[in-house]
């Protein structure tokens, strides 16, 4: 069993997985951090591409066991899923996702997957004031909407612990302080390796 980890973050736009991801590729060593944006296609057509991205990225997980190389992402397939079930597209990924789903879990990873949520959901609207951030035409940026992603990815993360429970599956309210936010996320992936952390 490889000892390397795979750790995907997912989560409402706002809630913090830029901040969350930058904090742990800068501090697990020997991690690579890949930050995804998807298809931007929503129509029917987006499913086959949406599909073919994520088949092939499922490929380079599997071409990166065992090398020693801690993997971090920050979205994948769940995003889709996520959008999909929201009626921000116009198909159904869920037959695609389970299959991605069934085949992740079976990477020979110390999977974790972890999603950022806030407590208090008013606080969505004064994060999504961001300058420079790329706006998706099929999401755009707003508390509601935030909001209503965030319920689903809840559900999603229990979902997914229910089915699989060789993935770690971990909510981290990130609401708070940044530094308790940061003391969460160690004591969730620092488990009797010291020396895998920067200190």
């Amino acid at each position: 069993m490889s000892k390397s980890k795979l750790i995907v973050v997912e989560g409402a736009q706002g809630a913090g997985k830029t901040t969350t991801t930058d904090y742990l590729r800068n501090t697990l060593k020997h991690t690579n951090l890949y930050r995804l944006s998807g298809i931007s296609d929503s129509s029917p057509a987006g499913l086959e591409k949406s599909a073919k991205m994520y088949y092939d990225l499922l490929e380079y997980m599997k071409k990166m066991e065992n090398l020693d190389i801690n993997l971090l992402f920050d979205r994948t397939f769940f995003t889709e899923e996520n959008y999909c079930r929201l009626g921000k597209k116009s198909y159904s990924f869920t037959e695609v996702y389970n299959d991605l789903l069934e085949k992740f879990s079976k990477l020979d990873f110390d999977i974790y997957y972890i999603t950022i949520y806030l407590e208090d959901e008013t606080l969505f609207e004064e994060r999504l004031k961001r300058d420079g951030k790329v706006e998706p035409a099929y999401a755009k940026f707003s508390g509601d909407n935030s909001i209503e992603q965030q319920r689903e990815y809840l559900k999603m993360a229990d979902e997914v612990a229910k089915k699989y429970p060789n993935i770690k599956v971990f909510k981290v309210e990130n609401g708070k302080d940044l530094v308790k936010t940061q003391e969460d996320l160690k004591n969730i992936l620092f488990v009797q390796e010291v020396k895998l952390w920067r200190y």
